[in-house]
């Protein structure tokens, strides 16, 4: 037991030391690339750092990174707000489920970029249009992973429950909700994935502004370290998401380790 408890306690710091060691890995692959192709192509890591200090002294940076966040976690709290309901009602009611299925399925399927145009007419080039087109990228993950989740209860703790006289809604929230939680925070991960790379897309085919702005303005003007800057910070954003999203499914679902 004791063995057992030290391998749980060494895990996070292996798993540290080997990210980081692959993290110094790609920086001496970088700065090789670097050295071996133009400048004007593939910038070194120091002239990416004197770049990124650069558009934050002038302040490009953060007001590029405000304007994005904004509409990312505009978009995608819409969506979750949305989505998760949606799919707990589907999965909880099985009539309801299988009538909508084929159309989340259908519209999940659909490339988001062919919505654009009939966006741009309905909502025009502002901060709406914007926050639909995440909306759109971050909603079908988040409802067919809460349909599934709340379809995978275990049938077992169901029938016990309802043999101690426990009623619908007591089943649903203390039995079929916490199993669903892994289901439905992929979801939200997968969800808040694509929904950065809408914010990005958003950015580019109505008014140019945010991150997605200056990554079309640096990379047409061939601005390679600043344009580096960008896809680094996008990168960064989807690496604190996702890593908070994984702390909060940890913390939710710690009963079950």
């Amino acid at each position: 037991m004791a063995g057992r408890l030290d391998a749980r306690h060494a895990a996070p710091l292996l798993i540290a030391a080997t990210r980081l060691g692959l993290l110094g890995l790609l920086l001496v692959l970088w700065w090789l690339a670097a050295l071996h192709t133009s400048r004007n192509i593939i910038p070194t890591p120091l002239d990416t750092a004197v770049a990124a200090t650069r558009l934050w002294s002038e302040g490009r940076l953060q007001g590029a990174l405000v304007a994005s966040l904004g509409t990312y976690l505009g978009g995608t709290l819409l969506a979750a707000l949305l989505a998760l309901p949606l799919g707990a009602l589907m999965g909880a009611f099985g009539l309801l489920g299988r009538t909508l299925e084929i159309y989340v399925y259908a519209l999940a399927a659909t490339p988001r970029v062919a919505f654009i145009p009939l966006v741009i007419v309905l909502l025009g080039l502002g901060i709406e249009a914007k926050l639909f087109i995440v909306f759109l990228g971050a909603v079908m993950p988040m409802v067919i992973n809460t349909y599934a989740g709340v379809r995978q209860a275990d049938i077992d703790l169901v029938e016990m429950a309802r043999s101690v006289g426990a009623g619908r809604a007591r089943i649903f929230r203390a039995i079929i909700l916490p199993g669903a939680v892994p289901y439905i925070l992929t979801g939200l991960r997968i969800g808040a994935t694509i929904g950065l790379i809408n914010t990005v897309v958003a950015e580019l085919y109505t008014a140019v502004t945010g991150l997605g702005g200056l990554l079309a303005l640096y990379g047409n003007s061939f601005r390679m370290a600043e344009y580096f800057v960008i896809v680094l910070t996008l990168a960064a954003i989807g690496v604190i998401v996702t890593e908070l999203l994984r702390l909060l499914e940890n913390y939710l679902t710690r009963w079950s380790h």
